[in-house]
């Protein structure tokens, strides 16, 4: 097997050359990288890995836990984590804190005993000790989908200089609910329900949050029996779309918060005998693969989700580079993808960007149903 001595003779410069231009450790001249280049491709050298780590104190590894990796919006935030860690020659290693508190910290802590040069976390719905340890050990780490604000304050065993502060990326919340809710209430529907999420997480805070402001929009009041949690998952939802369908007045058109949540509710109104969007009308947070494929098609949220991912390591990356600098929050924009389940005819679209200064009555048809149903039996 060729050492970095065979590269180095090779390519007629020092070891310590072929280590600079390996590790980027220092600048080289542009001819004698690619000499060195040349000679690693002509010998097929492979750098030992373990040995650069002991020099360098950087194993160029990334520790991911998130949890429901088997969940569509989850697999493809996977899949950009894992495209932006091999664009700059990082590893991953990967694991699923469950939502678990107490499994959380368990995970990030062998992550960090594995020496990753930084952790990417979607941080479950009590992430106080998660925040806890990775502040004492000074981790680098980029929280993911989810964000802690208002959780640092109450951190516990604090480093004596105080909380660490953490970067964040995430999709807007609050705004494309509203629009969801906007956009049913312009179909003529004034009991609109929510299944949200797990309490604790701020996606579920930021959604119901949303869904408020768009019943405000719409000159609707807020009802407290038309909120439900589906704890962000498909058995949940189920069971809280129940409880919806049960009450006296029942909602005639629903928001579900994420793609799991609407699996269940629509096993819910199948249960039930219920048309969407007959019986009532459906729109959702998350489009997946298969939205497209149901009869009718899923009115969606569409979020970033790949784009979450990379933009994750690029951040984690900037902050491995720079550690003082301060830290950042990005949000990035989701797109709203008009189909048929919210009860407007197909208009073929695919989809548009869901943005505040973009008003949700372009969403709606010129003359949309009217929808005045009183109940939905």
């Amino acid at each position: 097997m060729p050492t970095m001595a065979d590269v180095a003779r090779s390519a007629g410069v020092s070891v310590a050359t072929v280590s600079h231009v390996l590790n980027g450790t220092r600048p080289v001249l542009p001819h004698t990288r690619q000499a060195v280049l040349d000679a690693v491709d002509e010998l097929g050298y492979t750098p030992n890995t373990l040995a650069r780590s002991l020099v360098t104190s950087r194993t160029r590894s990334i520790g991911l836990a998130v949890s429901a990796i088997s969940n569509p919006y989850f697999t493809e935030i996977l899949q950009g984590v894992e495209a932006g860690a091999l664009e700059h020659g990082y590893s991953l290693l990967i694991a699923d804190p469950h939502d678990n508190p107490d499994h959380e910290c368990k995970v990030v802590q062998l992550l960090h005993e594995r020496r990753v040069d930084g952790m990417i976390v979607a941080p479950s719905a009590d992430p106080r000790e998660l925040v806890s340890y990775l502040g004492r050990h000074r981790v680098p780490t980029v929280f993911l989908d989810r964000v802690i604000d208002g959780v640092i304050e109450g951190v516990v065993e604090a480093p004596a200089d105080g909380p660490q502060r953490f970067d964040q990326v995430c999709a807007e919340n609050a705004e494309p609910t509203a629009r969801l809710v906007t956009h049913l209430a312009g179909l003529g529907h004034r009991r609109i329900g929510l299944v949200a999420g797990l309490p604790g997480l701020s996606t579920t805070a930021e959604r119901i949050t949303g869904y408020r402001q768009g019943l405000t929009t719409a000159g609707l009041p807020y009802d407290d029996d038309l909120v439900v949690h589906g704890d962000s998952e498909s058995a949940g939802a189920e069971r809280a779309t129940a409880t919806l369908l049960s009450l006296a007045a029942p909602p005639t058109a629903l928001v579900t918060a994420n793609n799991a949540m609407t699996i269940g509710t629509l096993r819910a109104l199948r249960d039930r005998g219920l048309s969407v969007p007959d019986d009532l009308a459906l729109c959702c947070f998350d489009d997946f693969a298969w939205a497209d494929l149901f009869s009718p098609r899923l009115t969606a949220i569409a979020q970033p989700s790949r784009e979450i991912g990379a933009q994750a390591v690029r951040v984690l990356l900037e902050r491995l580079a720079a550690p003082d600098r301060p830290a950042r929050t990005v949000r990035l924009d989701c797109t709203f993808v008009h189909r048929t389940s919210c009860g407007c005819p197909d208009s073929g679209e695919r989809g548009r960007p869901s943005q505040s200064s973009q008003s949700s009555q372009s969403s709606q048809p010129s003359q949309p149903p009217q929808f005045e149903k009183g109940n939905v039996s």
